[in-house]
């Protein structure tokens, strides 16, 4: 699925189940859940907090698309073509951070 065909995917589901989106200010709070659902996992399946028994079930793979959906929703109710933006994003990045990462001592 191109970037194009989730944001049309998205567009489609919520004419079919979701009525409408909801406001632009309730999805990104709906956004920040969401994000906050994907740090909990990593911080304790990956970082050093422990793990509950109730967290074990939960599915990284689902809550990242959890993310991905509400971010579609808002780039489709702002008329934000997502492609074009993550190419320029890229552009930008690649131009900025030629040598930036390679020259990190850090990163080696």
């Amino acid at each position: 699925m191109t970037i194009e065909e989730a944001q049309e995917a998205v567009d489609q589901w919520i004419k079919e189940y979701g009525v409408r989106y909801f406001n632009e200010l309730t999805n990104m709070a709906m956004l920040t859940e969401e994000v906050g659902e994907v740090a909990r996992i990593i911080a304790r399946r990956y970082g050093e907090q422990s793990e509950k028994e109730s967290d074990k079930t939960k599915n990284l793979a689902d809550e990242m698309a959890d993310v991905l959906f509400v971010l579609i929703c808002l780039a489709n109710q702002t008329g934000i073509d997502l492609t074009d933006a993550l190419q320029k994003n890229l552009e930008k990045k690649s131009k900025r951070d030629k040598e930036r990462h390679h020259n990190n001592p850090k990163l080696k």
